[in-house]
């Protein structure tokens, strides 16, 4: 009987792992089933320039994954029994229809899970948001923004709240592509207070170039159709509000009997293995993952991609009898794109503290083009590198896990 395994999204980490799986064990002994809501693999790294009209090369899960063994399934997750260890999917529109690959109510059962499906933009309960600001941490949410976008006259002012990484990309790219609005920033702290001398440095320097106009150490309370209203009691017009404030995580992990955190990702081991439930893997920003110093991962690309491949590994390591991975999640370097011309890559200690080096300019800009296309690369090529695919010796994840504890 082949051992059943299913990975619940796929965004970066979960087509690397269902790819990394594929590689790996042989077609004969596993039945993999990658489940996702779109056909196409989203570049969530470049929604803000799909959202300033820019176009992606679409990647079709149908071909990126033909001849490799990997079931993709078109089909919305709308409930995990982990006890049971059943997924329930339904039709990706919701009615039913039959259109969508998967009809309302479906179980499919599994031996192993690999819960990947990630997060959503977060309005963090402020007033308004969720009515009136555009997101960019989705496919949907970049295209609505970008139509609002091609439709604002010269001058209208546009205002990005969040002073992320996600912020800072989608300030300078809206800047660079529309220079005839006005745009601007609001952060809560200073801008990239978290960076080296010398990245802070370029950062202002791209801004002022960009003449973005930069609200330090203020917090957004209310969104309205036409303008901000920070903490101290201004309001800062708006005709469009991009809202980056960070990310919130699927909520059906937290409906389980899953050990979850008390923001809903699920608790695991080093190798991102659920602590309540041994046959459940969680992966990318679902995973309350720690790296060097026990430190909590941010919700990142960054972080995601490793854990992906731990979880793969150790989940072919505990099936087949062989060695667990022990590579550590750290970090070497932030990313940043400031427009299509111009960038800055922070180098970071393991834990992800800013040290004095920083690459700036149009190097920066291709070092980062280079790792997005990297990146991209990897999910749409998943067994391009040759492996040797091991046979099983566990059909069962407590099986193995029992093994495991007496060797």
């Amino acid at each position: 009987m082949q051992h059943r395994i299913i990975v619940l999204g796929a965004g970066y980490t979960g087509a690397i792992a269902a790819g990394r799986l594929a590689r790996r064990l042989r077609r004969e002994d596993v039945a993999l089933t990658l489940v996702n809501a779109e056909p196409d693999f989203v570049e969530r790294v470049r929604m803000h320039q799909l959202a300033v009209g820019q176009e992606l090369e679409p990647r079709p899960f149908s071909e990126m994954f033909a001849g490799t063994g990997v079931d993709v399934r078109l089909a919305k997750v709308t409930g995990v029994d982990v006890d049971r260890r059943t997924v329930t999917v339904g039709d990706v529109d919701g009615d039913g229809d039959g259109d969508g690959a998967e009809e309302p109510g479906e179980e499919l059962e599994y031996d192993t899970l690999v819960y990947a499906l990630g997060s959503a933009w977060n309005d963090q309960g402020v007033p308004g948001a969720a009515e009136h600001a555009h997101e960019i941490a989705s496919r949907p949410g970049a295209l609505r923004l970008r139509e609002r976008l091609a439709g604002l006259d010269a001058g209208q002012p546009v205002v990005v709240v969040g002073g992320g990484l996600t912020g800072l990309e989608a300030a300078t790219e809206i800047a660079e592509a529309r220079p005839d609005l006005r745009v601007a920033l609001a952060a809560r702290g200073g801008l990239g207070d978290w960076l080296s001398p010398k990245g802070r440095r370029h950062l202002r320097k791209v801004f002022d170039g960009h003449g973005i106009t930069v609200h330090e150490h203020t917090a957004v309370t209310a969104v309205e159709p036409d303008h901000v209203t920070t903490a101290d009691g201004r309001a800062v017009p708006a005709a469009v509000t991009v809202w980056t404030t960070g990310f919130a995580v699927h909520p059906i992990a937290k409906a389980t009997t899953l050990e979850t955190t008390d923001t809903g990702q699920i608790v695991v081991d080093r190798t991102m293995r659920s602590l309540s439930h041994p046959e459940v893997y969680a992966i990318g920003d679902a995973a309350m993952a720690t790296g060097p110093g026990d430190k909590p991962l941010r919700m990142s690309c960054a972080s995601g991609v490793p854990t992906a491949w731990q979880a793969a590994d150790a989940i072919t390591a505990r099936l087949t009898g062989g060695k667990l991975p022990n590579v550590p999640l750290r970090y070497f370097n932030q990313c940043i794109s400031l427009g299509r011309r111009d960038g800055l890559i922070q180098y970071v200690t393991a834990d992800d503290r800013a040290v004095r080096a920083a690459l700036t300019g149009r190097l920066a800009a291709g070092y980062k083009e280079l790792v997005c296309k990297g990146a991209a690369w990897g999910v749409a090529n998943p067994t391009f590198l040759p492996t040797r695919r091991r046979g099983i010796v566990a059909t069962d994840t407590r099986t193995a896990a029992t093994a495991e504890a007496t060797v």
